[in-house]
């Protein structure tokens, strides 16, 4: 069961990110702010949820948010920075898009670079802790899979429709035979299945 909020006195928002393990396409990152009393029966991690679950509740946290964001580094940065430091760019960013600021943030994992100088807690597995990190999580998700069912098009051999970057079997053996493309992080230790010891 979800906890509504973390306290009651500071205006809260939760963040996480998604595609921070993928061979190719950017990392995205959500910042919401739920009303206290927000509730929904489906929300949870969206890890835990089905596509289709994602996919309804997206409109329903955008629609009774009292704020929400969702920003993302590209796989040019992410080369660039390194993935942590474009995760946490990425929140940075959805934090400067907010309509309302926020008093404190509620982050999930172990690590976190401040923001201005409001407070924050990092929270391990946060999106299956708290409401406002599991719709940031859903958020970021839904908008990453919409990037890449877009590249997908352009780039239907990798099967991005079904892995949405992260290194399949049928990702590494696309890469083996067609190399990789523009959306690809060169920075990424990406071996092809011929290259790999099982």
């Amino acid at each position: 069961m979800l906890l509504s909020h973390y306290q009651t006195q500071l205006t809260e928002a939760g963040l996480d990110e998604a595609g921070r393990g993928c061979y190719a396409g950017p990392v995205f990152a959500a910042a919401v702010i739920l009303p206290v009393d927000f509730f929904h029966p489906l929300l949870n991690d969206s890890k835990q949820l089905k596509e289709k679950q994602r996919d309804q509740l997206r409109p329903i946290i955008e629609k009774e948010s009292i704020a929400f964001a969702v920003a993302s580094v590209d796989n040019d940065e992410i080369d660039s920075i390194n993935i942590l430091q474009a995760s946490f760019k990425a929140m940075h960013l959805s934090l400067d898009q907010l309509t309302t600021t926020p008093e404190l943030l509620l982050i999930d994992g172990n690590r976190f670079k401040p923001y201005k100088k409001i407070t924050h807690h990092c929270i391990i597995k946060g999106d299956g802790k708290y409401a406002s990190i599991a719709a940031a999580s859903i958020l970021a998700k839904t908008y990453r899979d919409e990037f890449m069912y877009q590249a997908h098009a352009a780039f239907p051999f990798y099967g991005w429709d079904k892995n949405k970057g992260y290194g399949t079997a049928l990702h590494r053996k696309a890469i083996e035979v067609h190399g990789l493309c523009q959306y690809h992080r060169k920075s990424f230790n990406i071996l092809p299945l011929k290259d790999l010891l099982f």
